[in-house]
């Protein structure tokens, strides 16, 4: 866990919630009132995000007391117990709404990875997130695919060149982008791996005529095309696969032999896990 990034996310969150007071929770229950909640898992999956909230619940109220049973990574049922946390009453009506919303979004994340990491299994293919995440929740959703069993792509613009269609175009050809990438790389002094997408076997051919990559994505490619793509870079060049991948044909991707498959609906379009924080 970043402290400084999740310290800075829990801070925002708060203040965009709590603005100039929780006013139903002081209207309601006296300053002094202590209770009780356990975190009730209300769907069948994988958590994440148990780490989160004990942070959570920490910057909320350093002196709220919590207890885990079940940690991240783990699979669960409906009716387990996941956590309970005791003490101030008002704090813990603070936490509620912004430790459901983290853990739910981030176990449906880590339940859909986990599920499309099993129908990989006996391949040498690993399954890859992508920039299509929800704008200030980036961190969190990457962090759900590392508990599902994925493995992050970049994290952002700046710690990799990745060059896709729009820049080949803008850039007038494969050439002229992977080259002026590499003297961009030294001109800065910076140590960056370049990925370059390509759309067919001529953009491929192009690809491995200049060289000065580490890797290639190969777009929207048939089955047919993929094995063939997966021959011609021969492990010079760490392959990966996307576009038009689905929990149906994943695992016939990865028959074709590359070394990745990145899939944007692990974060863009995935269900949540139902759970409820309730007093006792």
């Amino acid at each position: 866990m970043d402290k400084q990034v999740i310290d800075q996310f829990i801070k925002n969150a708060i203040a965009e919630d709590l603005g100039d007071g929780d006013h139903t929770s002081l209207s309601t229950i006296p300053a002094d009132a202590k209770g009780q909640a356990r975190l009730l898992i209300k769907d069948n999956g994988i958590i994440a995000g148990v780490e989160l909230a004990l942070e959570i619940f920490r910057q909320v109220d350093a002196g709220l007391v919590t207890e885990v049973f079940i940690h991240d990574g783990a699979e669960v049922k409906h009716g387990d117990v996941a956590l309970t946390v005791s003490g101030n009453t008002r704090a813990i009506l603070l936490a509620e709404r912004l430790v459901l919303n983290c853990m739910q979004r981030m176990s449906g994340i880590a339940t859909k990875t986990h599920h499309i990491v099993a129908l990989l299994t006996g391949y040498g293919t690993r399954l890859l997130d992508t920039r299509k995440t929800t704008p200030g929740l980036r961190y969190l959703e990457k962090w759900a695919v590392r508990i599902g069993g994925g493995v992050n792509h970049r994290i952002g613009l700046y710690d990799m060149i990745l060059i896709k269609d729009n820049h080949v175009d803008y850039a007038g050809g494969i050439s002229n982008a992977i080259k002026a990438a590499n003297q961009y790389l030294a001109e800065k002094g910076k140590k960056l791996q370049i990925e370059i997408e390509v759309r067919n076997i001529q953009e491929l051919n192009e690809v491995m005529a200049t060289g000065g990559v580490n890797r290639i994505l190969l777009d929207n490619f048939s089955f047919a095309d993929l094995k063939k793509a997966v021959g011609i870079i021969n492990k010079q060049y760490i392959s990966e696969a996307s576009g038009g991948i689905t929990e149906e044909n994943v695992a016939e991707y990865a028959a074709c032999g590359v070394d990745y498959i990145s899939m944007g609906a692990l974060t863009h379009s995935v269900k949540s896990l139902d759970m409820s924080l309730k007093a006792f």
